[in-house]
């Protein structure tokens, strides 16, 4: 069973706690306090390694992680030892990977809406490749690179009209898209970069279709669609295009209900297909993010509050929710809990954990059995080690929990938890509204 299958990190151990990494989960919430994002490292580099070596029979790959899902120095560290590049998109996500140390040349920038700084400072710090999105791009891009007198080797994104069964906001490959060039206006883009935008050199096309997919078709569709268009342009334009970046979006187990292929199963769709297609071999990048640090993490919350309504429906909160786990809001997210101090405990209840935010949709999860829940409980939510930290906010100007990497039962922190000087830090009073003594 693949990684992505399972619903808790691979050290996961029911004790006289829960244990992840071989630490105790309530004595990590001591320490730490809560909430607390955990990370299991042997997972995450579990998986890393089950990705390369199902794909190890192609030729040309290059394993590109799709830094959105969670981007901290030390989860960078940890995908670089163990071989992959970066998808970034962002100026931030590009600074982090540079001061991490990895090399440039593997890093990848992407999205809809670059601006002209975070290009410049991509091209500064040499980043690999640039996945170009729009008309506006193109030419931005160019014009930065001329004065700079460097040429940009780019990816163009297209959105090759494939529909996911999955949530229409992490869809992202269908014809009505915000991102990538229709294959209506590629042609165009293309003579624009031949006859104008002499400082960017065009080495592929790059696809991503979704999150949280499950229907492995949709990979054959798309190699199906570049492949077939890479053809089409090579031979329309006497191009050698030999790149394609079919994006990631493999789906994880959040609960029972789930059920995502394997990396195998994933591996075996997109090489088959490229092997029936193509004679020569291109280069492939692949992109997971969610399927490379999602179940590597869990996060633990302290019980405290709760109500039970007229009708019997009890709530117990916890001291988080959708600040640091937008997910449920968003995109009606389930999930899988555990009581880290009950774990023997018989007598169960069915309770909805609401967080501790000013919004009556602030639930993490609905309708779960657990133990008989007092204030002071550890809670320990699993598989939110993607798109958690990395869409967490400060709304009601609450701090932002910390991070720790777990190991052979040792904890170190990767991220600070944040203080109030922290949340003002930023904030500036004009001199005309001070107040003086």
């Amino acid at each position: 069973m693949s990684i992505n299958q399972g619903i808790k990190p691979i050290t996961t151990e029911e004790k006289e706690n829960l244990t992840i990494g071989g630490c105790d989960l309530k004595e990590l919430a001591k320490k730490y306090g809560t909430p607390l994002y955990v990370i299991d490292e042997q997972t995450l580099r579990t998986i890393c390694k089950e990705y390369k070596s199902a794909f190890s029979n192609y030729k040309n790959i290059k394993m590109m992680y799709a830094s959105k899902a969670l981007c901290t120095g030390a989860i960078t560290r940890i995908l670089d030892e163990e071989g992959f590049g970066f998808d970034t998109v962002s100026a931030g996500e590009i600074y982090t990977v540079y001061k991490a140390g990895v090399d440039m040349s593997h890093v990848l920038f992407n999205g809809n809406n670059k601006s002209a700084s975070e290009l410049e400072l991509a091209l500064n710090y040499k980043v690999g490749r640039f996945s170009v999105d729009n008309f506006h791009e193109a030419e931005m891009l160019n014009r930065i690179a001329a004065q700079k007198k460097v040429t940009a080797d780019i990816l163009l994104r297209i959105t090759p009209g494939i529909e996911c069964h999955t949530h229409n906001y992490i869809q992202t490959g269908q014809i009505d898209s915000k991102f990538g060039f229709d294959l209506s206006q590629i042609d165009d883009i293309i003579s624009l970069i031949i006859e104008r935008y002499k400082n960017l050199n065009i080495k592929g096309l790059h696809a991503h279709i979704g999150s949280q997919i499950f229907e492995l078709q949709s990979y054959h569709d798309e190699v199906d669609i570049l492949v077939r268009e890479i053809s089409r342009i090579n031979n329309k334009f006497g191009l050698k295009l030999n790149e394609m970046n079919i994006g990631g979006g493999l789906g994880v187990k959040y609960t029972n209900n789930d059920t995502p292929p394997s990396i195998e199963e994933l591996a075996k769709a997109v090489t088959d297909a490229m092997h029936k297609y193509s004679t020569e071999i291109p280069t492939i990048y692949i992109e997971p993010g969610r399927s490379i640090v999602s179940t590597a993490g869990v996060t633990l919350y302290t019980a405290g509050s709760s109500k039970t309504t007229s009708n019997g429906k009890k709530y117990v909160a916890v001291d988080g929710g959708m600040a640091d786990n937008p997910r449920p809001s968003m995109y009606q997210a389930e999930y899988t809990a555990q009581v880290v101090n009950k774990i023997n405990y018989t007598e169960k209840e069915t309770v909805t954990i609401a967080g501790r935010y000013c919004e009556s949709g602030d639930i993490l999860i609905s309708e779960i059995s657990l133990p008989k829940l007092e204030a002071g409980d550890i809670i320990c939510i699993f598989n939110t080690g993607a798109y958690n930290y990395s869409m967490a906010s400060n709304y009601n100007r609450v701090e932002k929990p910390a991070m720790v990497l777990v190991n052979n039962s040792h904890s170190d922190i990767i991220v600070y938890r944040e203080t109030l000087d922290n949340l003002i830090s930023h904030d500036n009073i004009p001199d005309r509204l001070r107040k003086y003594d």
